[in-house]
């Protein structure tokens, strides 16, 4: 096409939009004239991004130290994954729990059980790692992580972290699945593995603890499994520990499951602070975060999934506390009680920011410890910035 004929056609084609649109005078002039809106390509909301872990611990005999030391950390780990965000929100966080090396599970197993798949319900992760029991056995590293690797559903989203933190004592060579093939396997789904030595560091190194974290881009650790974690006491204690009964107050089981889960949140507190009251105190403070999320078994939450579900659920399936009301009168004691929660997470979540503040100055005056609270959150913690969360 010519130049000329280029210019005449662009005319042309100026000339009938100019007829077609009507002009800021014509609409002003005439309000029978409607404007198209303009269009805008939606955007989409950014997801939630996940934190997936596998906790693959050896629960053979001489094992004691490391579960005790878990069930004391669990709320640490969660705590200190929670406060990070991506995408400008907090993570979902998603554990699952694997024993192996006992002597209770079958060898056609390898003497691996799969204790709980993936899950956001974190009362269910405390109830299954509290009945854990140690017994010997052999103990199949390579193999425990390839058993998790297959069974698991690990997201195929690049941006979800995704790992497996394995702990244990024995050489980490022993079975018949080979650990760089477990690790070859992790590294092509984009999972890191940790590997937690419970023994010195140089031990841990030659039976190979530090080759399987090297492997799978993860970060070797030792701790002490037999040293405690100390109770530093707080001026705050007792007030988060009121606040937390407070808090249990407002949530309410509904359906044929409620009463009993409503029962196992209680005795998951019972659990923590026959740790120590520490403990307790962190469990409290990951009740009062929004990785506690319990839309399963109580009507708060999962009105807030999901409000028309509760309102027109049969009365058979809710709460003595919201039978014979009706829409509305549901609706109103739901908010209320809603609202109660989050004042009583607030000022929870404010106490123990001020605790945590206490606690880490007299730390100061006392020696390093080699536990699982001062050695693996950290580290994880790490990773997940490295993830792009930011903290």
């Amino acid at each position: 096409m010519k130049l000329s004929q280029l210019l005449a056609s662009s005319a042309l084609v100026l000339s009938c939009l100019a007829i077609s649109a009507p002009s800021f005078a014509q609409v002003k002039n005439n309000p029978d004239i409607v404007m198209a809106p303009l269009r805008h390509s939606p955007q989409q909301a950014p997801r939630q991004a996940r934190i997936q872990i596998a906790l693959l611990l050896d629960t053979s005999n001489s094992m004691d130290g490391l579960i005790s030391q878990t069930k004391s950390q669990l709320w640490t780990l969660v705590n200190e994954l929670s406060e990070g965000k991506k995408y400008g929100q907090e993570p979902l966080i998603e554990l699952a729990l694997y024993e192996y090396g006992n002597s209770n599970i079958s060898v056609s197993k390898g003497y691996i059980r799969q204790v709980l798949s993936l899950t956001s319900d974190l009362d269910d992760v405390s109830e299954k790692l509290f009945a854990l029991r140690t017994n010997g056995g052999q103990e199949y590293a390579g193999q425990a992580i390839m058993t998790s690797l297959e069974e698991l559903e690990w997201s195929k989203n690049k941006q979800d972290m995704k790992l497996i933190i394995i702990a244990g004592n024995e050489p980490f060579t022993q079975g018949n699945v080979s650990y760089e093939t477990a690790c070859g396997r992790a590294r092509r789904d984009g999972i890191i593995i940790d590997t937690i030595h419970c023994g010195d560091e140089q031990t841990g190194i030659k039976t190979k603890w530090k080759d399987g974290a090297d492997c799978a881009g993860g970060i070797y650790m030792t701790i002490n499994q037999d040293e405690k974690s100390v109770h530093i006491p707080t001026p705050f204690d007792d007030d988060i520990l009121r606040l937390n009964k407070k808090l249990n107050a407002t949530y309410f089981g509904y359906g044929a499951q409620g009463a009993r889960y409503k029962e196992r949140q209680i005795a998951q507190d019972s659990n923590a602070i026959s740790m120590s009251p520490s403990v307790q105190m962190k469990r409290a403070k990951m009740k009062s975060s929004k990785a506690y999320k319990n839309e399963n078994w109580d009507v708060v939450d999962a009105y807030k999934k999901d409000d028309s579900r509760i309102l027109e659920m049969a009365e058979s399936e809710l709460p003595a506390e919201l039978k014979g009301k009706d829409k509305a009168e549901r609706k109103a004691f739901i908010e209320k009680t809603s609202a109660e929660r989050d004042v009583l997470n607030t000022q929870i979540s404010e106490l123990s920011k001020k605790q945590s503040a206490f606690v880490k100055d007299k730390r100061k005056e006392m020696s390093a410890t080699k536990t699982l609270d001062n050695v693996m959150v950290s580290a994880v913690r790490k990773q997940a910035s490295e993830h792009g969360f930011a903290y």
